[in-house]
């Protein structure tokens, strides 16, 4: 199986935020766990849409949903190391798009890892993914659109 490659442009990163790696995060490798860093990324994700007055349920029964997560690991992150975790959002359609993330450690300045989350909007009255509304898009008018 080919390896996953995450690279993304340095402009589409607009928000950063800092998160401490806790005692329990660790595994029994003694680093960082996949399942707490996705958990972190997850916390990231609700910092950076809570950051520009995005709520996770946007409208009535309309909220965002996260769709897949890719994740590389190129570091070992240990407890009580501060990780950042630099944000941004890119290749945008009808539905969603992809919320990227830069994580290292700025004690020594190593790469952890990079993420690419999917996300759609999802009426949860109706269960269905439902088109973007112009809010979010008009959020970020840097952002590109793919079909």
């Amino acid at each position: 199986m080919a390896r996953l490659k995450l690279e993304f442009p340095e402009e589409l990163f607009c928000y950063s935020t800092h998160l401490t790696v806790r005692v329990t995060d660790i595994n029994g490798a003694n680093h960082l766990g996949n399942d707490s860093m996705i958990s972190m990324i997850s916390e990231a994700r609700a910092r950076f849409l809570f950051d520009f007055g995005i709520k996770e349920v946007t409208s009535g029964d309309t909220g965002i949903i996260v769709t897949d997560l890719a994740t590389t690991y190129k570091a070992e992150a240990h407890a009580r190391d501060q990780l950042l975790f630099e944000v941004g959002v890119m290749d945008f359609n009808k539905y969603g798009g992809d919320i990227i993330f830069r994580i290292s450690r700025p004690a020594d300045g190593a790469l952890v890892a990079m993420a690419k989350s999917g996300f759609v909007f999802f009426d949860y009255q109706q269960s269905k993914v439902v088109p973007m509304p112009e809010g979010f898009r008009a959020t970020f008018p840097m952002v590109n659109w793919v079909d």
